[in-house]
């Protein structure tokens, strides 16, 4: 598929999620569900050259909410599989087999630093912690010049650890 094709398939993609967004969940989904978009299409075989963009906007958001445990309902925003595949009208094994697709292809996982919202990073048990020679240490049990940096890379997106010898 050319790239001409590839952008419109991307565009329509957004106007999907863009529109469930803005009537189930709110904007920052929308932007992560966007940065998202962006992301596969850029990638080199995209895996938005074939297929059909309701069934991309609904993993799109599938692949969101496994990560975000939007389907646990002791989280906010709450939603079941069955609501994002009802509204966009597609098959429930289907858009998880693209979900599946999309987290394994972009290697996403819950408390993903660039995917999460900002109520999952902000409660991430695993930021108190960092790798020092393939242990994984309290933060706070490094001298404070340590703790700045994995502070300040964190901040950044990236992260760091650390090895002694």
């Amino acid at each position: 598929m050319d790239i001409q094709k590839i952008e419109k398939q991307k565009q329509q993609i957004l106007d999907l999620v863009r529109e469930f967004c803005a009537k189930e969940l709110d904007e920052e989904y929308f932007e992560l569900a966007e940065r998202l978009t962006h992301k596969l299409a850029r990638k080199r075989n995209s895996p938005l050259a074939t297929g059909q963009p309701k069934i991309w906007a609904a993993a799109i958001i599938h692949a969101l909410g496994t990560i975000n445990f939007m389907f646990d309902k002791s989280f906010e925003p709450y939603l079941s599989i069955d609501d994002i595949n009802n509204f966009f009208g597609t098959n429930k094994s289907t858009s998880g087999n693209k979900s599946r697709l999309i987290r394994d292809l972009l290697k996403l996982r819950p408390f993903d630093n660039e995917f999460s919202t900002q109520n999952m990073q902000d409660n991430n048990p695993f930021a108190d912690f960092v790798m020092v020679d393939g242990f994984i240490v309290p933060l706070d049990t490094l001298p404070e010049q340590y703790q700045r940096e994995v502070r300040q890379a964190r901040a950044e997106g990236k992260d760091i650890s650390f090895t002694t010898r």
